[in-house]
C-alpha cells in the first residue's frame, strides 16, 4: 500500500486553496482527513504535544487514519541520541494516545551530526519492536553497510528524501516497509514538483518494493498549497501505475499558486 499525505496541515496559505476560504482552524484536520488517510505530524519536532492533544487529533479523524510523527528535536538535536531512554519513553507516552491511529515514527538527524554508531545501537536497543521507526539520516557518514545492516535487524526504515527533484541519500531498503518525504520540487510554482519528478518516485518506489509493502511518501512542500497538489497527482500516478494507493483529493480541490 503506498500511504500518501502531506508534512502537516496547520498551513494559513492552504486556505483558499484546500480549506474553504472561511473555514476555521479548527475544521482543518476533519476537512484534511476526509481527502487524506495519513498525515506526517512534524509539529512535534519543534514542541511536543500533550497526551490530550493527541487524544483529541485521533476523536477528530475517521478510523482508518494513520498518523505519523516526527519525533522531537529534543532527542535528535539536543540530545543526537544521547541517552534516549527518556525522551523515547515521553514521546511514545504521549502519541500512543492515538491508539491504533499512530503509525511510524520519525526521527530526522541533523546534517551536522556524523555517524555514531553506539548511539545508533542504543537508540534501536531502546525503541519497541511493536511502533515503526523511520531514520533520516542527512550526513553522508552514515551511508554504510554497517548502518544498513543495524537497521535491517531491528526492522527500521532509513528514509529516504528529495530536494530539487534529486534524491538525498543512497536508495538502501532497510525494512519490509518504507518512509519517504519530497522536501521541495523545481517546478512551478516553486517549490511544486513536476509529472518527470513524481514519476522518477513511482518507479523508484515500484523497484524496491515490488513485493507491495507499505511506503509512506509524506510531501513538506507546503507553500502555496503545493504539498496538497502533489500528493493528489502523486495519486493519480500511482494508479497508471497500477500501485494500491489510499485516498488523496481530487485535482478539482485543490488551486497550487
Amino acid at each position: 500500500m503506498l500511504w500518501i499525505g502531506t508534512s502537516g496541515w496547520q498551513y494559513d496559505d492552504w486556505r483558499g486553496r484546500f480549506y474553504p476560504e472561511r473555514s476555521p482552524a479548527r475544521l482543518w484536520l476533519s476537512h484534511y482527513a476526509a481527502a487524506f488517510r495519513t498525515v506526517e505530524l512534524n509539529s512535534s519536532f519543534y514542541r511536543l504535544p500533550a497526551g490530550d492533544t493527541f487524544a483529541a487529533w485521533a476523536r477528530d479523524t475517521p478510523a482508518d487514519f494513520v498518523f505519523a510523527t516526527k519525533a522531537s528535536r529534543y532527542l535528535s538535536h539536543m540530545k543526537r541520541l544521547r541517552d534516549p531512554e527518556q525522551p523515547v519513553a515521553r514521546l511514545l507516552a504521549a502519541a500512543r494516545r492515538l491508539g491504533a491511529k499512530l503509525g511510524p515514527v520519525l526521527v530526522q538527524l541533523p546534517a551536522t551530526m556524523a555517524c555514531d554508531p553506539d548511539r545508533l545501537a542504543h537508540l534501536l536497543a531502546v525503541w519497541p519492536d511493536d511502533h515503526r521507526l523511520a531514520l533520516e539520516l542527512r550526513h553522508p557518514s552514515w551511508f554504510t553497510a554497517d548502518t544498513y545492516a543495524a537497521l535491517r535487524r531491528h526492522d527500521v526504515a532509513l528514509c529516504f528524501t528529495d530536494v530539487d527533484g534529486r534524491p538525498q541519500g543512497p536508495l538502501e531498503r532497510t525494512a519490509d516497509w518504507g518512509y519517504v518525504r519530497l522536501h521541495r520540487g523545481t517546478a512551478a510554482p516553486r517549490p511544486c514538483y513536476g509529472d518527470g519528478a513524481l514519476s522518477s518516485w513511482i518507479v523508484r518506489i515500484s523497484q524496491l518494493y515490488a513485493d507491495r509493502r507499505d511506503v509512506f511518501v509524506f510531501f513538506n512542500n507546503d507553500p502555496r498549497a503545493c504539498a496538497v497538489a502533489n500528493a493528489a497527482r502523486f495519486g493519480r500516478l500511482a494508479d497508471t501505475a497500477g500501485r494500491h494507493r489510499t485516498r488523496t483529493p481530487e485535482a478539482r480541490d485543490v488551486t497550487p499558486g
